[in-house]
């Protein structure tokens, strides 16, 4: 890794705490320089602006959530959409700290209609997410793990039901239906998908 990439990813990094900590609408250049270990100088060197550095920052999370979603190689097509479904939803790590970086993406999102560079961003994030859910819905498809579905019908809707689940939690807080939602897209929207045969021996696992 270059010292210039380096340099780019801590600054993704210190953005990523800088926005749990205080939300899209209180950021500020300078709580970024302050979780980052290099001066604030370097992180205007990068990036222009703040709209500038929120645009990198959101293809940077894509190529994250991509990453995290395609890294295991063994996983069968049903457990990548579980997966996808449980980072956006769920989120990995500690729920507090997940649930205030959730809410710091609802508002940059919400900043979107207003910031053209942004929202040309967040299309890009959606088309390129989406096109790996079809992916894997084909794969499954292909292996006659799922019946036959359209993909890009499938994805469009996969998308928007993870998407809202999880705009669902922040807006509602504890009183948000999350467990229920996310339990509805795994029974409804995953293995749902499944063909005969395999959604019987999922049954039986379930059942063991």
């Amino acid at each position: 890794m270059s010292e210039d990439t380096s340099t780019r990813e801590a600054i993704m990094e210190a953005t990523f705490r800088a926005l749990a900590k205080h939300g899209y609408a209180d950021l500020t250049v300078q709580a970024i320089a302050d979780e980052f270990a290099k001066s604030k100088s370097l992180i205007h060197y990068h990036y222009d602006s703040k709209a500038d550095l929120m645009v990198a920052f959101m293809a940077y999370l894509l190529d994250e959530f991509i990453a995290e979603v395609e890294g295991d190689e063994d996983a069968d097509p049903r457990d990548r959409l579980r997966h996808m479904a449980e980072i956006v939803v769920r989120g990995l790590d500690d729920e507090e700290a997940t649930r205030d970086f959730h809410a710091a993406l609802l508002g940059m999102r919400a900043q979107a209609p207003f910031d053209e560079d942004l929202q040309g961003q967040l299309v890009e994030n959606d088309r390129l997410i989406r096109g790996v859910v079809a992916d894997i819905v084909r794969e499954g498809i292909d292996a006659g793990q799922f019946r036959a579905v359209d993909p890009e019908r499938y994805a469009a809707l996969f998308r928007s039901a993870i998407e809202g689940a999880q705009s669902h939690d922040v807006i509602l807080g504890d009183d948000a239906p999350t467990d229920a939602a996310f339990a509805g897209i795994e029974s409804y929207l995953i293995d749902d998908l499944l063909a005969t045969g395999e959604s019987d021996l999922r049954a039986d696992a379930d059942d063991a």
